[in-house]
């Protein structure tokens, strides 16, 4: 609307400073027009897909044939374009194809009797799926998308209309000369990926992308590379930011783990971090020593010689009680995390083989503790600091970890506002009666609660990375980072305390219970999600909360629909060790313009399967919650800054029309 008034056009004088930069970008009214007449469209595109995966676990073979296949997204619309003239096998042979596009080549060529004929059918319809799966694209999105060396024949062969029918020789021709120059092979890898790239538009990761899994590091290479992602910390996440920053109780930590699930590949070939200090030492400390307790768990096919378990085993203890002693550090340096009950070294009577507990005596069933003195039991003897200084320096210098945690913080926060939907990894403190809990951080005594206890720990994680001028703030914000890993006013823990040494050293199972946060059992309740959404300024009638962290116990009737579809838990179950519990692989979740698709996952079994025997991982798909009107991109949050700009440009018009601005 143009400016008339002199009211109007003081407003257009007080923008006028940034109208001027705006103006080098657009720098004509042709410009402009162009430009909002563009964005205009685009508003009433349909809306893109997003994908939500949750708690990895290192399962690298799972989470990557998940996000290949889209959570079943790829074989929706082979079927949607095809359903009708291909059978079932022809339709399962085409997804494989596009998920493993080079392994899957190398079959076909040696069963293919007529590579040609099966060349033509093939880029035919990988173009006809491709064309399905960019119908929500502008070109230009499009365009960004394809890969430079047959940029310009996909898009060709993608954007001819249903009235070009006197071009077909054109367009056969185009097919014929690929196949004819020997391209086929590498066009057809093109196609698969892109269409791959475009069934998912936005790939959101609710938190524990490492442990137990032995594949964490090629999870992150693979979303470092990957077109759009965001992730929301969890627990596990954070252990590893906090030994990557320089945390030794975090660093201990994670071998800890390692060695407990026999995943040393992860930290050694993964990350190139020498493990040889910590067996040299186990060795010499507990060479005698059965170290029956920290026999490690075999998982995910991991195959250990008895020898190779014995020495684990010792490296399993050794690292664990550097870790009990460098946590204690942590508690008697940092009061107000109110961790005094997880001081437990100095709980033993180390004559008599007992601890106690909450008033009770239990004997311990290992009473073999040759680094700790009794009178200082938290105190690091001089071969324990010279090896975790050792570990320490590997972690700080390992290259591919660092750029990973960089990833992590630069990609990642505590939690995420997208299209009306909040994801954060494990729960918010709250008290029994569902208010925030206020939760004291920092030697001032100053209290957080609910976003403000989030926006506070997120920043102080990135402070306890990077803060490297001020040794202080660094200090704390590593040890907040750990608390994060396992504090009982830990949003991404969720427990009143991690009974670790419980579970080693105590076979009453009574000692080793983890009282869960009220969230959980208020996660049911709709009021609390409302009150909820109202805290992060979110709209109670269309938001939803995404949740990762615990698993889901389908098996026993267990939903993953809480409080009236308010709430969400999508831990992916990609954790082989967890699926004997849940009854399946857990769930994704699709946002597309229909509305929420649930996607519940049977077990994948390889990869190897996946591609010779065309075995894609069974899937249920349950439609949550479907939408009167198919959503466009004005309904979301980009649409939003869409509209913005629309606005901004609709000022840079009216500043050119009445000659604030000259066209340049």
């Amino acid at each position: 609307m143009p400016y008339s008034s002199e009211d109007a056009v003081l407003d257009l004088k007080q923008e006028l400073r940034y109208l001027k930069l705006l103006s080098k970008q657009f720098p004509t009214i042709a410009s402009a027009c162009t430009e909002i007449i563009n964005l205009q469209a685009i508003l009433n595109l349909p809306k893109s897909t997003e994908h939500f995966l949750s708690d990895i676990h290192g399962e690298y073979e799972s989470f990557n044939h998940v996000l290949r296949n889209g959570s079943g997204n790829i074989k929706r619309k082979i079927t949607e374009v095809f359903g009708d003239i291909m059978s079932e096998k022809e339709i399962k042979a085409l997804a494989t194809l596009i998920y493993y596009p080079e392994q899957k080549l190398e079959i076909i060529h040696k069963q293919e009797e007529n590579i040609e004929e099966w060349y033509k059918i093939t880029i035919y319809r990988l173009i006809e799926v491709s064309r399905k799966a960019a119908f929500k694209y502008t070109r230009m999105k499009v365009r960004k998308a394809l890969p430079a060396e047959f940029a310009y024949i996909i898009e060709e062969l993608m954007h001819r209309g249903p009235e070009e029918y006197d071009k077909e020789e054109y367009y056969s021709e185009i097919i014929n000369s690929i196949i004819r120059v020997g391209r086929a092979d590498e066009f057809i890898i093109a196609m698969s990926k892109l269409i791959q790239r475009l069934v998912i538009d936005r790939l959101h990761i609710v938190g524990d992308i490492f442990d137990r899994g032995p594949g964490a590091e090629k999870v992150m290479e693979t979303l470092l590379n990957y077109h759009s992602v965001d992730i929301q910390w969890g627990n596990h996440d954070v252990l590893w930011m906090a030994a990557a920053a320089g945390s030794e109780a975090s660093i201990a930590t994670v071998i800890r783990i390692c060695t407990r699930y026999a995943n040393l590949d992860t930290i050694e070939d993964g990350y190139g971090i020498n493990m040889l200090p910590l067996a040299t030492f186990a060795l010499e400390f507990y060479g005698d020593d059965e170290c029956e307790q920290f026999k490690p768990k075999l998982e995910n096919g991991i195959v250990c010689t008895d020898n190779d378990l014995k020495l684990i085993a010792k490296m399993h203890k050794a690292i664990s009680i550097i870790q009990f002693k460098l946590e204690g550090e942590i508690i008697k340096r940092r009061p107000h995390f109110c961790m005094e009950d997880r001081l437990l070294l100095e709980k033993i009577n180390y004559q008599e083989g007992t601890i106690e507990l909450n008033g009770k005596i239990y004997v311990l069933n290992d009473n073999n503790f040759p680094t700790i003195d009794p009178m200082s039991p938290y105190q690091l003897t001089k071969e324990e600091r010279d090896l975790i200084d050792k570990l320490k320096f590997s972690f700080l210098n390992s290259e591919k970890l660092q750029k990973h945690i960089r990833f992590l913080l630069s990609n990642g926060s505590m939690y995420l506002k997208f299209n009306s939907n909040l994801l954060y990894h494990g729960c918010i403190p709250v008290n029994e009666d569902g208010t925030f809990k206020k939760v004291k951080i920092g030697s001032s005594g100053k209290c957080y609660s609910g976003k403000a206890y989030f926006d506070r720990l997120d920043t102080l994680v990135r402070e306890g990375y990077f803060h490297e001028n001020n040794p202080e703030a660094k200090l704390y914000g590593m040890d907040i980072t750990w608390y994060l890993w396992t504090g009982p006013d830990s949003p991404l823990f969720g427990k009143d305390k991690m009974t670790t040494f419980e579970r080693y050293f105590i076979d009453e199972k009574e000692t080793h219970k983890e009282k869960k946060s009220h969230y959980f059992k208020l996660e049911e309740s709709e009021k609390m999600c409302r009150i909820i959404f109202k805290e992060f300024g979110l709209n109670p009638d269309t938001s939803h909360i995404i949740n990762g962290h615990v698993p889901v116990k389908s098996k026993s009737g267990e939903s993953p629909i809480k409080a009236n579809g308010k709430l969400i838990v999508i831990d992916g179950g990609f954790s082989k060790a967890y699926q004997g519990t849940t009854g399946i692989a857990g769930y994704t979740l699709t946002y597309n313009s229909y509305g929420l698709l649930l996607v519940s996952h049977d077990p994948f079994e390889s990869t190897q399967k996946a591609i010779e025997e065309e075995k894609d991982i069974h899937s249920t798909t349950m439609v949550l919650e479907k939408e009167l009107e198919r959503k466009r991109v004005r309904d979301t949050d980009n649409g939003k800054e869409i509209i913005a700009q629309i606005k901004d440009l609709e000022m840079l018009l009216d500043a050119y029309r009445i000659g604030l601005i000259k066209e340049q």
